[in-house]
């Protein structure tokens, strides 16, 4: 709940600082007094965004301060997703700079303002006198559904695998739209394929082609030099060979002379030995070289149609070239396997919906369950608040089109006067009807949300007399279990705070400003006497507001 709240420089305040009690709270003041500005600064600690126009000295920055003891409502683990720092005094803040720019803490660690929106209302609930609209939305009107009927885990259950459906339908339609593509493109695809696959590529397949290619353009000029080069080495008495035979010779019968000189005779063998074999090698290769015209063109063929390949797909090599026919078979099986992966995912698709459907009956049984309790809370407290002869009517049914809220419909049906036909309720009900209407429904959720604060600003508008006591007497019994903070109008009403704020303006410095302060005793009696519109000072006005005090 909210203890402590710091305001410095903004709109028309100064600086000042309120603390709360735990139970029934009230802030009056006239009109413009700046009331609103409180719940405009809670508002920034909830995560709403900021505005530069706020800042009341546009030299000095702007802080909004507020401390929440959050021990008792087991926040803990959201504080841990959030990755925020868990204390049970929980302290958050708000600074808005002089350049515009807005920063926020919390318990000294920066955080975004998704994570303080999404921390913030498991804080406080600020219901404005506009917010009575609300009762007429469908989304609040399943949210109050789900309350009552403790749906969160069922929901949250349903949530995911609606979003899972969506998934498969999403892939489904890919798959879809894939096929398509594959058809319009699978005769020409296959055509590229044919191409590819005809001829034969391999990895090193262009280099070994363009060496055979080099060595039978050149066979004549290989034959010349491979013929020098073996009569070099063989011709007889003046080859190579024949003069490493000679030095083997000799030096093989100077090492029987001297031993020392084994091994030069040893190392010369060797060089001898490789020579004998490079000439056998050069005569192999020059008997084999024989001139092939038929082969080379089968060559250049074969090279034309991987230069032409190449070309054809913008790539630098065969591993290109491969790359290509690898995608093009993919492609070319998407049509082929397309029937019978579209029947896999609708088969998936099949069965997430026969789970969705079993989970959504039993959110609309839970929720259908719970209309009768809703109805009859409501039009029992709208009994006591004057509308004596209120029906509120829940009409739910399951079609079976599933949405985010389920695959049901609810509808809410009010009348207020006795022989009208309920119909529904955002056409019907009039504001003062739905300020009570509103009232009733966060009476009825404070008996089944765990939730620290609540702030009604001016709920009772269109009320007045023994009806605004009445709203008073709800209200005041709501705080008995969380904290209550009413901004109001009316003597009735505020009369029945445990702690009394008044915001009021003054001049300093030829500025206005807004103030706020805490009444007790006398001080009070005055406040709600002026309330009441009365002369404050005569004693019976002092006498009729001191009866309100409860």
């Amino acid at each position: 709940m909210l203890r402590v709240l710091g305001i410095k420089n903004f709109a028309l305040i100064e600086d000042i600082s309120l603390e709360f009690t735990d139970n029934f709270s009230i802030i009056t003041g006239e009109t413009g007094a700046g009331k609103s500005i409180i719940l405009g600064a809670l508002s920034l600690l909830l995560g709403k965004r900021a505005d530069l126009n706020s800042i009341r000295n546009s030299e000095q920055k702007c802080v909004i301060e507020g401390q929440f003891s959050v021990g008792a409502f087991g926040l803990k683990s959201l504080f841990e997703n959030l990755d925020l720092d868990y204390e049970e005094e929980t302290i958050i803040r708000r600074e808005i700079l002089p350049s515009g720019k807005s920063r926020a803490f919390v318990n000294d660690t920066p955080v975004r303002l998704s994570n303080l929106s999404e921390l913030g209302v498991h804080l406080i609930d600020i219901h404005s006198q506009h917010e009575t609209l609300s009762i007429g939305n469908q989304d609040y009107q399943y949210d109050v559904l789900d309350t009552v009927a403790q749906n969160s885990e069922l929901k949250s259950d349903y949530l995911k695998n609606y979003k899972l459906l969506n998934k498969f339908r999403k892939e489904f339609d890919e798959l879809k739209s894939k096929q398509v593509k594959a058809v319009e493109a699978y005769d020409y695809n296959v055509f590229l394929l044919s191409e590819l696959t005809e001829a034969n590529l391999k990895p090193g397949l262009q280099e070994e082609l363009e060496s055979t290619q080099s060595k039978l353009s050149h066979v004549e000029e290989l034959q010349e030099k491979l013929g020098q080069s073996f009569q070099q080495l063989d011709e007889e008495s003046i080859g190579v060979v024949a003069q490493l035979r000679e030095i083997n010779l000799q030096l093989r019968k100077a090492s029987q002379l001297d031993p020392s000189l084994g091994e030069l005779h040893q190392r010369i063998e060797s060089i001898l030995i490789e020579a004998e074999d490079i000439s056998s090698e050069t005569q192999s290769q020059l008997e084999s070289l024989d001139a092939d015209p038929k082969a080379l063109e089968e060559v250049n063929e074969k090279l034309q149609l991987i230069y032409t390949l190449q070309k054809k797909h913008h790539v630098p090599d065969i591993d290109g070239l491969l790359t290509v026919k690898e995608a093009l078979e993919q492609q070319v099986s998407v049509k082929e396997n397309a029937e019978k992966e579209l029947q896999k995912a609708e088969l998936q698709i099949s069965k997430q919906q026969e789970q969705l459907s079993k989970l959504a009956k039993k959110l609309f049984e839970s929720r259908l369950k719970t209309t009768a309790t809703i109805s009859k809370v409501v039009e029992d407290m709208l009994g006591e608040l004057g509308i004596l002869d209120a029906k509120l009517k829940i009409e739910g049914a399951f079609n079976s089109t599933f949405s985010s809220r389920g695959a049901d419909d609810f509808e809410w049906l009010f009348s207020a006067n006795k022989g009208s036909e309920p119909q529904d309720i955002k056409k019907v009900a009039s504001g003062g009807e739905l300020s009570r209407i509103t009232l009733a429904i966060k009476s009825l959720l404070a008996q089944y949300e765990n939730l620290p604060s609540i702030i009604f600003d001016e709920i009772d508008t269109g009320v007045s007399g023994d009806v605004a006591t009445k709203m008073g007497v709800i209200m005041k019994k709501m705080s008995a279990s969380l904290q209550v903070i009413s901004i109001t109008h009316l003597p009735q009403i505020a009369g029945m705070g445990q702690q009394h704020f008044k915001v009021y303006k003054t001049t300093k410095n030829e500025k206005t400003q807004s103030n706020i302060k805490v009444l007790k005793n006398q001080d009070r009696v005055v406040e709600l006497a002026e309330m009441l519109g009365g002369d404050k000072t005569s004693e019976s006005a002092l006498a009729h507001a001191q009866s309100l005090l409860k």
